[in-house]
């Protein structure tokens, strides 16, 4: 007679797709459990903000936008990857992409819904979340931003449930093997939904700061009523996103030791990220010329006001960081075939590319507030609580677990077992 050890082994091993090996059980559980503590950790820390309220962070008159804005613009640019592949994919017709597009998918539920996530305690009272849509103010940029997002992310939904629905085991059921098969030969309609609500919000979360025109470090011109930063946002999103895809492609092959995408395909999603940062890079440069030597001294500021903040990090140096180290250096890397088949250059190129997308939004949330108005101010400082650092840390940990349990039990990989041969 089995024990229940066993049993549940049997049960593991029936729900894992056919001919791919996997982890132990028992380490598998073990990963979990790490995992699974640092997302108790964030969940208490969100339970404290929402049942004592927002006087658990560092928040103040300054920061109303702080690293929760920060983690949500990031995590919102760098899950661009799922609706640009989708586009290239369904769209475009780049098909050796159909490789990469489930898990480019899976990492865009996980970033968007981590977003809204993020939204619901920065909130502070999430229950009142639907007032948003009954009680919508028009005339803001954050109720379009609403709605596309909340849109989107049920499009991600919808996208990732055929993935789900092939586990080895449903996939048995004739109906649900049915719906699966519908699902995929309609996915071009639901690609391209997702890459028109993508565009409006990324960009309306762009513009954003660029209609502050309190704030001099984010006003930008613009084109009719949209300001560049409606486009520079959209357009960046595109550009790294799938970079971000990539870096984690080769965390999750590094991880389980197997080869889970061709080279193939890696070579053409890196090659199209490349080049949409390099066209991208000609646009933000131009912007930020224009905006040092045009836009800034209109409202009457020099360009080193705001870089030179005594006593805190807001130097010259994330200029650099955000458009060489992040930019121009991944998009080198990328662009230039002999240099993005190297394994290593590859790595370290997605790598900056990440950093500097993220810097990107994090200049135009904590930078953009940092910077006196006045000349008799000095400049406002924030550092993020526990408690913020502990909900920031948690949509991590819980794609950690998402990517391991999709990674295990769908068929996340379809070039799995043919490069991995038993």
């Amino acid at each position: 007679m089995q024990s229940v050890w066993e049993k549940i082994k049997s049960l593991d091993a029936a729900l894992q797709p056919e001919g791919v090996q996997r982890a132990p059980l028992w380490k598998f559980l073990l990963w979990l459990g790490a995992f699974g503590a640092v997302l108790l950790w964030g969940a208490y820390a969100a339970f404290l903000c929402w049942y004592k309220g927002l006087n658990q962070t560092n928040m103040n008159d300054a920061y109303g936008f702080a690293l929760w804005i920060w983690a949500d613009l990031a995590v919102i640019a760098l899950g661009g990857g799922a609706f640009f592949t989708g586009f290239l994919r369904y769209i475009a017709g780049k098909k050796p992409l159909a490789n990469i597009i489930n898990y480019a998918v899976l990492i865009g539920f996980i970033c968007y819904s981590s977003a809204l996530l993020i939204l619901g305690i920065d909130v502070g009272q999430p229950l009142r979340g639907w007032f948003i849509f009954w009680h919508a103010n028009v005339h803001s940029m954050l109720t379009e931003v609403a709605f596309c997002l909340s849109c989107y992310f049920a499009v991600l939904c919808i996208e990732y449930l055929p993935l789900v629905l092939e586990n080895r085991q449903l996939d048995r059921v004739p109906f649900i093997h049915n719906l699966s098969h519908n699902f995929h030969e309609t996915m071009a309609v639901f690609a391209a939904t997702g890459a028109f609500l993508s565009f409006f919000h990324q960009g309306s979360l762009g513009g954003v700061s660029g209609v502050l025109y309190s704030r001099p470090f984010g006003i930008r011109e613009g084109v009719f009523i949209w300001p560049w930063t409606f486009f520079l946002f959209t357009w960046s999103a595109a550009a790294y996103g799938p970079s971000f895809t990539l870096m984690l492609t080769k965390i999750t092959e590094g991880i389980t030791r197997k080869k889970l995408v061709s080279d193939q395909v890696v070579d053409l999603l890196a090659k199209i990220s490349g080049w949409m940062i390099l066209t991208y890079l000609i646009a933000k440069v131009a912007d930020t010329v224009y905006w040092a030597l045009v836009t800034a001294p209109e409202k009457g500021f020099a360009f080193m006001d705001f870089y030179n903040g005594e006593g805190t990090a807001y130097g010259l140096w994330i200029l650099v960081l955000e458009l060489i180290i992040g930019g121009l250096i991944p998009a080198v890397i990328l662009v230039i075939p002999k240099l993005r088949q190297n394994k290593a250059l590859l790595i370290v190129a997605v790598v900056l590319a990440v950093v500097g997308v993220s810097i990107n939004r994090w200049v135009m949330i904590l930078q953009m507030l940092a910077v006196p108005l006045y000349p008799f101010e000095s400049w406002y400082q924030y550092f993020p609580s526990w408690q913020e650092v502990a909900t920031t840390i948690l949509p991590v940990a819980y794609g950690v677990l998402l990517i391991s349990l999709s990674h295990r039990y769908l068929p996340v990989f379809p070039q799995e077992r043919e490069l991995n041969p038993a």
